[in-house]
């Protein structure tokens, strides 16, 4: 979500600055921050602070909502639903798993479809997912 947030925000902020015909450097100079800064909000590379944001908005002559995507009916893309909580065991077993070379995670799922009673082809697929394989 963050990623899909920022990108969205430095694109609003560039087409901004671009029809306002400012360069980067004079938005990062009215807005008070270092250019190189202002350069990686446009790049997706940061999201700035509530008091940037602010700045930002009133040196490019935009709204927030517009910077954030706020501004359609339809939510933005970067908007979703929080995904449903994990119990906390599933969490720390998810923990370990990513943090395990690729062999003994190998070794696990094997073990896990062993011991399965459920449909184990589909939960460790999503495991996959999570553990990022």
């Amino acid at each position: 979500m963050e990623t899909l947030l920022k990108k969205h925000l430095g694109e609003a902020a560039r087409a901004a600055r671009l029809h306002k015909g400012l360069t980067q450097a004079a938005v990062a100079k009215a807005a008070r921050l270092a250019p190189a800064v202002y350069a990686r909000i446009e790049r997706a590379q940061m999201l700035p602070s509530v008091p940037t944001l602010k700045r930002l908005c009133h040196v490019l002559g935009v709204d927030a909502n517009t910077l954030l995507g706020l501004s359609s009916p339809t939510p933005p893309a970067w908007f979703a639903a929080p995904a449903a909580k994990a119990r906390p065991a599933v969490e720390r077993l998810l923990r370990t798993a990513r943090r395990l070379p690729k062999r003994q995670l190998t070794a696990l799922k094997t073990m896990a479809r062993a011991m399965s009673t459920v449909d184990a082809g589909s939960l460790l697929d999503v495991a996959d997912l999570e553990l990022g394989q």
